[in-house]
């Protein structure tokens, strides 16, 4: 555009230049020779804008007992709506890129399901429609606002409280024989091949229906132990334990069900990513000096290094809700071994304890665990436990991320195991009004890369899948915008110039 309009007044000029008789063809020449240069260097720069910043930065929103959303079970549809648009609106607020939305916290659903009841957190009663359908709902607002949308699913606990009726849609209504008792909860026995089964075509049906972003799992495997009780699964163990040790044998039922669960994922769509968010300490004394209130290698049958080493998920989020001293059992301490472990090259992206940020442990810990992260040698990421200490601004947590560690947007990381092609380079005109336009948004467009080029410098824009073109930014010098795949590959750029 600039070179065209300059090639004009080249022609003007010079033309008529003599006839005014105010400078020679000479001066002139001189002249418009500087501005084709000044042009062309401004074109050059301006089309090579700076790679952007690649950083996971996640939120878990529970569901379960009204933690983070609903704020309340009965709210009403039009209430929870507006609570959802509150928390992803502060999300994009504070240049986050992923929500991780717990849509299954009890073998129920906050999202329209032809196989398992409504949750009672949403309406206060099991199986009561709600009026709306929750997760088309927050994947909808989340891309349009350019943020990932991850389900968070609990695969084995049927029940995490025993008070309050059940649908007889419930599994446990429906398969009592797969149900076992245990403390105040009931749990779906991972030992019985229907019972896991069952599971993996559950979330399936959550994989083929909705355009998710991710499938996440928590540590609930086998249950946290009760003191002075087992996990009643004899009867399971005599039937199908050929023998094996009992704790082996639990933890083959759920590596079984992770390398199952995750090659249907990628057969039904690859770039939805798989990722889990275990136990922080693997064992026990590992690493040297760790000190753990469970085994959960030997007790929630929970084997998340061999999983992250295998290649059975895309990203792992071991829950680091240590501080970063003492260094015998520290944030470092145990993200260094998470990372030393990861020999597949997979995404770790732990989760970190925002919530406990108050009198013991100040704001700036949180940015001081993010920073230790982004030294580290893997993909930068983490999760923030939880979504409602970042709406409060917990011990002004918020406003320290918003101003230094999140001053910038941040892509999603690639996944380059997943597929490295690229979309196709948009294609951009100024419409009336001021309007940057890219056309159609065309397929595999994860969202939409949008940097301006100002005096002050770069500014990085991430907007969400769904637009077809942005306002023009006031002040602006030039635009380039570049399409984002589903795993998080850059299309070449396309680029306007004021």
């Amino acid at each position: 555009m600039c070179i065209t309009a300059v090639s004009r007044r080249i022609v003007n000029t010079y033309r008529y230049a003599p006839l005014f008789g105010l400078v020679s063809r000479r001066l002139v020449r001189v002249l418009l020779f500087l501005w084709i240069i000044s042009c062309l260097v401004s074109v050059s720069w301006s089309a090579n804008p700076p790679e952007p910043a690649r950083e996971f930065r996640g939120t878990w929103v529970a569901s379960v007992f009204n933690l983070d959303w609903p704020a309340s079970a009965g709210s009403g549809a039009a209430g929870q709506r507006a609570q959802l648009i509150a928390l992803l609106d502060n999300a994009k607020r504070l240049n986050l890129n992923a929500v991780i939305l717990q849509v299954r916290p009890n073998s129920d659903a906050l999202y329209r399901s032809s196989v398992e009841p409504w949750s009672a957190w949403l309406t206060g009663t099991m199986g009561a429609d709600p009026g709306y359908d929750p997760l088309a709902f927050a994947v909808e607002e989340a891309h349009r606002r350019g943020l990932q949308l991850h389900a968070w699913v609990n695969p084995f606990r049927a029940l995490a409280t025993t008070k309050g009726g059940m649908s007889p849609k419930h599994i446990s209504r429906r398969h009592p024989e797969w149900i076992r008792s245990y403390g105040s909860q009931l749990f779906i026995d991972p030992g019985i091949p229907e019972a896991q089964a069952y599971v993996k075509k559950v979330l399936l049906d959550i994989v083929q229906r909705y355009d998710i972003d991710g499938l996440h799992m928590d540590d609930y495997f086998y249950p946290y132990p009760v003191a002075g009780k087992e996990f009643p699964d004899g009867a399971t163990f005599r039937r199908f334990g050929g023998g094996t040790p009992r704790s082996e044998w639990r933890r083959q039922n759920i590596n079984r069900f992770m390398s199952g669960l995750y090659s249907a994922v990628k057969s039904e769509k690859p770039h939805v990513l798989v990722g889990i968010s275990p136990f922080g300490i693997w064992r026990p004394g590992v690493p040297a000096g760790t000190t753990a209130g469970i085994d959960a290698y030997e007790t929630l049958g929970c084997d998340a290094r061999l999983w992250i080493q295998r290649g059975w998920l895309d990203y792992l989020s071991p829950q680091l809700y240590w501080p970063s001293e003492p260094a015998a059992q520290s944030f470092p301490a145990l993200y260094g071994w998470w990372s030393s472990q990861n020999s597949s090259g997979r995404h770790l992206w732990p989760g970190i304890a925002t919530e406990r940020v108050g009198a013991k442990r100040p704001a700036s810990e949180q940015v001081r665990q993010i920073l230790t992260i982004r030294r580290g040698t893997g993909t930068a990421g983490h999760i923030h436990w939880n979504n409602k200490a970042l709406l409060q601004n917990r011990g002004g947590v918020s406003t320290l991320l918003a101003a230094n560690t999140y001053a910038e947007p941040a892509l999603v990381p690639a996944s380059p195991w997943l597929g490295r092609s690229a979309p196709a380079r948009p294609r951009l005109s100024l419409k009336t009004g001021g309007v940057v336009d890219w056309g159609s948004p065309g397929k595999n467009i994860g969202a939409w890369l949008v940097q301006w080029q100002t005096t002050a410098g770069w500014q990085t824009q991430i907007v969400g899948s769904s637009q077809a073109g942005v306002a023009w930014r006031p002040g602006a010098k030039g635009v380039a915008v570049r399409a984002v795949s589903r795993t998080g590959f850059l299309s070449e750029t396309g680029f306007l110039s004021n």
